[in-house]
């Protein structure tokens, strides 16, 4: 990996992979979703659907051709923590690739046509997420997690607030996001670091050098904690969606939890979780946990799906793995399968261009360090039984887990009413 600043001061890394005629990058400026201003939720998404509609003298459709015509693939998307860009090209058509990314990014339109086109699209989109359960479950949940942070609001926003927003909103937002002092990028393929190194001012080197919104004035954040909810919906099935408090990507206990939860609930059907809950009982088809390192929180959730009859059932089984883990750790094969899995696996997160760069971006954007790649699999099989012990007794308290059901759920009872966004 190659650290390339630019004569403006822009920083990318770069792989450099010579023998097909690809070029794959990934970049992202920090901030996100949680940028939305109160009242505006969702400008950030519509922002992300709109920046490929027209940009410079092109409009939407003519945008569109100069892509197609090349074969180039350029898409945005918004999450909580950062608002994302990925560009592929071959190397032949660089130059048009380039091109149009820096008008996107400096000159887009926002002509009425596809701001209304794409609107349509996310209030359709919104529309059956509201019916969808788990998208209730999902928006509930972090509702009730952070009720004074921007990461309690949905991502999409909500229709009320999509249908207000104006040209003049995604102006302000793209002008307060799109800052270099925000900005990672990852590279991978057919360029060299000088040549990467002046594309990088071309592209990027407009744009303001410092956002007006310090990320760390956002409020101090801590999930809240030992909810139970329930939206009753009259459907066969209950869903649920069950967390804790997690741990910030930084922490050092992070690499031993990730193990932990592969054998507990990230390891499909070698998972605790599904052992029990499917293969032993066939109460769900589906039952997961993951951890969700967000920038300025942690969480550790879960999911799953089974009859509004045996919700209570599945639920208390949930719980008893929890204590199990906690309470009695894991064994000496158990630990060394998931490791030797969870190292096995990796090289699979490489296996393209634009893979790699993606993942060049994620180290950045989780600040692990330019020699994580070569570090990581050694942190996975330094992970021993105490350490599995030791995060096992931090994370997984019963008596924090926080619950939305969506259903008809028998065994449940709430002790909170639903936070709906």
């Amino acid at each position: 990996i190659q650290r390339v600043v630019s004569p403006g001061g822009i920083e990318a890394w770069l792989v450099e992979q010579h023998t097909i005629p690809l070029i794959a990058m990934d970049f992202a400026f920090k901030g996100g979703t949680r940028l939305d201003p109160r009242g505006k939720e969702g400008l950030g998404n519509l922002l992300s659907g709109l920046l490929d509609e027209g940009a410079g003298e092109l409009d939407a459709q003519a945008f569109q051709e100069q892509l197609q015509a090349h074969a180039i693939q350029l898409g945005f998307s918004i999450d909580r923590d950062s608002f994302r860009g990925s560009l592929q090209t071959l190397s032949e058509h660089r130059d048009k690739a380039f091109s149009l990314l820096t008008l996107a990014l400096n000159e887009p339109r926002f002509d009425a046509e596809p701001i209304e086109r794409i609107r349509a699209q996310i209030l359709a989109g919104l529309a059956f997420e509201a019916e969808d359960p788990n998208q209730i479950a999902s928006k509930a949940f972090f509702a009730t997690a952070f009720p004074d942070h921007p990461y309690g609001r949905p991502n999409h926003g909500q229709p009320a607030t999509v249908a207000m927003l104006t040209a003049d909103d995604l102006r302000d937002f793209k002008a307060r996001q799109f800052t270099t002092d925000r900005l990672f990028i990852g590279v991978v393929g057919d360029i060299t670091a000088t040549e990467l190194a002046t594309r990088l001012d071309s592209v990027f080197g407009g744009l303001p050098a410092h956002a007006d919104t310090d990320l760390a004035a956002l409020p101090a954040l801590q999930p809240a904690t030992g909810q139970t909810a329930i939206i009753a919906r009259d459907i066969p099935q209950t869903v649920m969606m069950f967390g804790m408090p997690g741990l910030l990507r930084k922490d050092p206990d992070f690499i031993p939890a990730y193990v932990m939860n592969y054998m507990l609930g990230g390891g499909g059907f070698t998972s605790r979780l599904t052992e029990e809950i499917r293969e032993k009982r066939g109460l769900a088809y589906s039952v997961y946990s993951y951890l969700v390192p967000l920038d300025e929180a942690g969480l550790y959730l879960g999911g799953v799906a089974t009859q509004n009859a045996r919700a209570g059932e599945t639920l208390d089984l949930i719980r008893a793995e929890l204590e199990r883990m906690r309470d009695h750790g894991v064994g000496e094969e158990e630990l060394d399968n998931a490791k030797t899995y969870l190292i096995g696996s990796y090289p699979l997160r490489f296996d393209s261009n634009a893979k790699i760069a993606g993942q060049l971006l994620g180290i950045q954007l989780q600040d692990l360090g330019i020699d994580y790649f070569d570090k990581r699999n050694d942190l996975i099989a330094a992970v021993t039984q105490a350490d599995i012990r030791r995060v096992a007794e931090r994370l997984l308290d019963p008596r924090q887990l926080s619950l939305v059901a969506v259903g008809e759920p028998d065994g449940i009872a709430a002790t909170d009413a639903p936070a709906l966004p």
